[in-house]
């Protein structure tokens, strides 16, 4: 097992003479394996080896066992510690990921490289879960060997590897109680799904932690070819293959900000760049948004403000921000739309974004504006780039949705909405 520990250090580079490397250690078999062999090839290595345990306290007086373990192992053969943990409450995507948060949370705090005990079995494991809740070339390559300080060293040891070695050198561990429970999506995948993989193929877990590698081989090289292509040229995106032009958006929007789109993000930009209209933008989450601008996509972290906009009694002004033009002339007869309406203001008009207790009264009723917004499924991201018109007494209309019922009689005044675009412009819309 050290040898192929060694070559798979080697292979990817994960370490450096002079480093100093800590071992994710929660007392467990791998974990146990991952330790002692680090310890045991650190010289040959040319590095320092430390271990660190975090204790979760979820599983009361075994937690406390586990981190006793850890310590006397430690203490025997004089291995440096660090023990750090507190108690991990679920969150909102479940107790698992919160655990895992807080875990990593307190290794990514210490100084030097952090080993984890991923096995070939967790990677073959780790594949089937993505494909289960769906997923493309970069989670079927599976749990990847190094990323930034984390270095995986155990990826290409099988589990039944893991265990004759620490057999070999009498190396003893505690069994967590919490692996035997079908309450983790990964215990339910381990313990019901893969027997029956193995029942058609006991080869399963190598064979699906060998194509893992290889994928991520070929997802490392069509993002190497999705970094020669601009992308913020619109022509250039449109000419390129479907896998190199996805992997280019992805890069822009990381780039401006968004460090983890997933597919719909993705498919999100990518129906900018064919847009059949030359003007137009995609809001995401975290106040990041692309604006075309004809044949160049632009990226930015924040979402330009509305702000508080003066409007005149007669004439236009540019919202450059959300690429649109509002003009404001005396009414006419024409029909009340949700980008054309008639209001009656009382002194000066101002354009600004939704403010907290808006209340606009339309044909079925009175509702709050944020409300409204719900209803109308408008994305909380982008609730504030909905161009609201009032004036002193309060909402005069709202773009996308109409006037203010109680405003109108007298000499109104028309709004209008357009895009900033001298042709047919994709501008902001609300369904």
């Amino acid at each position: 097992m050290e040898n192929k520990v060694l070559a798979s250090i080697r292979r990817y580079e994960m370490v450096s003479p002079g480093e100093t490397v800590i071992c994710a250690v929660s007392g467990g078999a791998d974990s146990m394996a991952l330790l002692w062999s680090m310890w045991m090839l650190r010289e040959k290595l040319g590095i320092t080896v430390q271990a660190a345990h975090f204790n979760h306290h979820l599983r009361g007086e075994e937690s406390l066992r586990d981190e006793e373990f850890v310590r006397r192992f430690c203490d025997f053969h004089d291995i440096p510690l660090t023990v750090g943990g507190f108690p991990v409450k679920s969150g909102a995507k479940g107790l698992e990921a919160a655990a895992r948060d807080a875990r990593y949370g307190f290794l990514m705090g210490l100084e030097g490289k952090i080993a984890t005990a991923h096995t070939a079995d967790d990677n073959a494991e780790t594949v089937l879960m993505h494909l289960i809740r769906g997923t493309g070339l970069r989670g079927l390559g599976g749990i990847t060997p190094k990323t930034d300080r984390m270095i995986r060293p155990m990826l290409d040891v099988s589990r039944k590897e893991v265990e004759a070695y620490l057999k070999e050198n009498w190396i003893d561990h505690v069994e967590d109680s919490s692996n035997s429970s079908d309450a983790f999506f990964r215990n339910r995948v381990r313990r019901r799904l893969v027997p029956l993989l193995q029942a058609e193929n006991p080869s399963i877990l190598g064979n699906l932690s060998s194509m893992a590698q290889r994928l991520r081989e070929e997802e490392q090289t069509l993002d190497e070819m999705a970094c020669l292509i601009d992308p913020t040229d619109v022509v250039a995106l449109k000419r390129a293959p479907a896998c190199l032009r996805r992997r280019a958006l992805e890069q822009l929007l990381v780039r401006s900000g968004f460090p983890e789109p997933n597919a719909s993000h993705i498919a999100q930009a990518e129906a900018l760049v064919f847009a059949k209209r030359p003007s137009a933008f995609a809001a995401f989450p975290g106040g990041v948004i692309l604006r075309r601008e004809y044949d160049r996509l632009l990226g930015s972290q924040h979402y330009e403000e509305l702000g508080t906009i003066p409007l005149p009694t007669c004439g236009s002004v540019e919202l450059a921000g959300i690429s649109m033009k509002v003009t404001i002339r005396p009414d006419t007869a024409a029909p009340n739309t949700g980008a054309s309406f008639a209001v009656h203001p009382s002194g000066p008009m101002v354009l600004r974004a939704r403010l907290p207790g808006d209340v606009i009264a339309l044909s079925g009723g009175s509702k709050s504006v944020k409300k409204l917004f719900i209803d109308r499924k408008i994305p909380a991201a982008r609730r504030h780039l909905v161009p609201i018109v009032a004036d002193e007494q309060g909402i005069l209309g709202i773009y996308g949705i109409g006037p203010d019922v109680r405003r109108s009689g007298g000499t109104p005044l028309r709004i209008e909405f357009e895009p900033l675009t001298e042709s047919d412009g994709e501008g902001y819309e609300i369904n």
